[in-house]
């Protein structure tokens, strides 16, 4: 028997590793609902801090990263038909919210806090400052996107690659740039 064909008769099929994730993950707290599918993603801390709702697809070494106590509410609430690409990390103090039907390419970063930065206190010891970030019904973020704390990303809309999302996006609207600006319309 060949070493390949072994290791392949030994290792464990994808969709079982993934339904096994799923459990731990929900043993764990995390609210997770049908048919979701979940790769090698990282959840290092408050998985009940996490919503996904049906049909949501997480790829590899995607982070949902909570902080803070328990508030009674999800701080990461993902809706269905959302599909969330390669090595993107979501960063919640208060609020992140990603609307049903949406694409999240890789390298994405998405957030709903910064760091204090007053005078005479060390950076590490303020507060993190925040204020609710929400990705409307299907919006398309390209590669490498990040989204700062306090951002509405309208209904439709669609954030070019490399763009950083610092002001609400209308709905519809197409948005490039560092910091991101309007480029056009969808029709």
């Amino acid at each position: 028997m060949s070493d390949a064909f072994r290791n392949r008769l030994l290792s464990v099929p994808r969709g079982l590793r993934s339904r096994l994730r799923i459990l731990r993950l929900r043993m764990m707290g995390m609210h997770i609902g049908p048919r979701c599918w979940l790769r090698a993603i990282d959840v290092p801390r408050n998985p009940w801090d996490v919503r996904l709702e049906g049909r949501v697809a997480l790829d590899d070494y995607v982070v949902l990263l909570c902080t803070g106590p328990r508030l009674g509410h999800p701080r990461i609430h993902i809706h269905p038909g959302v599909y969330v690409n390669r090595f993107t990390m979501i960063d919640a103090v208060e609020s992140v919210e990603i609307g049903p039907d949406c694409m999240i390419g890789p390298y994405c970063y998405i957030t709903d806090h910064d760091h204090g930065t007053e005078a005479g206190v060390p950076l590490a010891r303020q507060g993190l400052p925040t204020k609710p970030t929400r990705l409307g019904r299907n919006v398309w973020l390209g590669a490498g996107v990040t989204v700062l704390k306090g951002v509405t990303i309208g209904d439709e809309a669609v954030v070019g690659a490399g763009a950083v999302v610092t002001k609400d996006v209308p709905a519809g609207q197409i948005v490039a740039g560092v910091p991101a600006r309007s480029i056009g319309r969808r029709e």
